[in-house]
């Protein structure tokens, strides 16, 4: 049972290079331009009169049946991974078909046009009262919140906040604005980074360690000053799925406002955590039960369950949203207040969203995550018993389960090359370094979705198994390659380390 492996086979077979065509067809040269054209090869199935070749950069001349085009762009993605077999991804990949065919009725609708459709625009602020219940807002039916088109937005509203509130308060005091800072765990987000280095804020990172891999509350203490915008927490590190003490940091902050004066705000970025704590684990105590914790973002396409493109961000009360954020507009008919960094959005998902909240409630959304989380730990139980690997994180925060080789394993292969390797079987299982000051560690990551089943899950251990086993068997090492070889590369085939048969 299962695919038997050869080192072997393959050996000396010619990988096929897109931009070569010479071995098919001469390539036609388009008037006017003496380059040749990258496109299709003669034997595509898609000729155009002529024999003219389908440019993959310019425009056509002329155009093409429907059913053409869709076949054209049809058979390209078909060359894409399986979604099912993503494991690196937080984002839902399959919904129920009564969603989809929501989704069909609703992917017209353009959200900012809350005048033309209100039932739609009435639907968002469900949702926002929905999820600042959830997190305990002292107020949920009259604090600030909005949908976004992914948590990157979300923390970009919440971190323009934190600046603003930061810049009036100084203000008032006189004193300057001009050097605010916000800090973080190396192991955050890289929309964080990408936050400080657009709005012109200084990052201050605290590394991780290996006795304490997520945001340290005592390097919090240590990094902290007057310019400092906020803290920023995770609720589920992306690297290893793990939960920042949220609750820990704020009595630190708490003791540090009483003897200095103080007064340093929390965002949680909670973008899968969100979704996760309270269902599976509500004696965390990490959201606006906790005072100084003013805002939170969340992926509604993670493990909200949604298809890709939505997010939210709720304050903990409307006065921390500074009210000279949020612009008035009244061009689209009406008088309507909007505060986001994208205007024009889609509206499908977010009543994909609502969708879910009525459909599963608070007992469905338990019941779908703790199955997900049993997945994850039968993973995990099974994955420590693997000699070769030293578990990190076995799915009880997160449902997702990370592992490293352990010293002295092997000399002749990585996690890298054990990434190649499950390729071959369709898995997409990432494998990459650590922030400082552990970069010198590379992990091997699995997120556990709802759609990944337990039966998907004894199929991926036997395939780990055979992919480890093919990769012992070898008396030299597979490859000088390291993590800069297999990045995505525009117009370059994908190398395989071996050939099923």
């Amino acid at each position: 049972m299962g695919y038997s492996f050869n080192d072997s086979l393959g050996a000396g077979l010619p990988l096929f290079n897109s931009h070569d065509y010479s071995h098919h067809s001469k390539r036609r040269v388009h008037p006017g331009n003496p380059s040749p054209i990258h496109g299709y090869s003669i034997h595509s199935p898609f000729i155009r009169k002529g024999g003219e070749i389908l440019p993959h950069d310019r425009l056509p001349e002329q155009g093409m049946l429907p059913k053409k085009a869709y076949e054209a762009i049809h058979n390209d993605i078909a060359l894409d991974g399986s979604p099912q077999l993503n494991l690196a991804t937080f984002v839902t990949t399959w919904m129920e078909p009564t969603a989809n065919q929501l989704y069909t009725e609703a992917f017209d609708k353009n959200l900012i046009d809350k005048d033309e459709y209100p039932k739609t625009a009435e639907i968002e602020e469900r949702c926002i009262r929905i999820l600042a219940d959830l997190w305990h807002a002292p107020h949920p039916h009259t604090t600030m919140g909005v949908s976004t088109t992914g948590s990157s937005e979300s923390c970009m509203l919440g971190g323009l906040a934190l600046k603003r509130r930061w810049q009036n308060e100084r203000k008032k005091q006189g004193k300057p604005i001009d050097r605010p800072n916000i800090v973080f765990s190396s192991a955050v987000q890289v929309v964080w980074k990408k936050f400080a280095n657009y709005w012109d804020i200084e990052p201050r990172y605290v590394n991780i360690s290996p006795d304490c891999p997520y945001l340290d509350p005592k390097g919090v203490l240590s990094s902290v000053d007057e310019n400092t915008i906020g803290v920023v927490t995770t609720l589920g590190v992306t690297y290893t799925g793990l939960y920042e003490p949220v609750e820990q940091i704020a009595k630190c902050l708490d003791e540090l406002q009483s003897r200095t004066g103080l007064n340093i705000p929390i965002h949680v970025d909670a973008a899968s955590g969100g979704f996760i704590a309270p269902f599976l684990q509500p004696e965390i105590i990490w959201d606006f039960q906790i005072e100084r914790v003013k805002s939170i973002n969340v992926s509604g396409h993670k493990y909200g369950l949604v298809y890709p493109g939505i997010g939210w961000i709720i304050w903990r009360e409307a006065e921390d949203l500074p009210e000279d954020l949020i612009f008035h507009v009244s061009y689209l008919g009406g008088n309507m207040s909007t505060f986001a960094l994208s205007f024009t959005r889609p509206s499908a998902q977010v009543l994909l969203q609502y969708y879910n909240f009525l459909r599963l409630g608070k007992e469905g959304y338990y019941e779908i995550q703790k199955y997900t989380q049993s997945v994850a730990l039968f993973l995990s139980n099974a994955i420590q018993k693997i000699e070769h690997f030293e578990l990190l994180t076995d799915g009880s925060h997160l449902p997702v389960l990370a592992w490293r080789l352990k010293e002295g394993h092997s000399s002749h292969w990585n996690l890298y090359d054990l990434s190649r390797t499950l390729r071959t079987f369709g898995w997409q299982v990432p494998a990459y370094p650590l922030p400082p000051d552990m970069e010198n560690v590379t992990i091997m990551r699995v997120v556990v979705r709802t759609e990944f089943s337990m039966e998907l899950a004894q199929v991926f251990l036997m395939n780990l198994i055979e992919s480890i086993t093919y990769l012992d068997s070898m008396d030299r090492p597979v490859s000088n390659e390291t993590k800069h070889h297999i990045a995505f590369k525009k117009g370059t085939p994908f190398s395989h380390p071996f050939v099923r048969t």
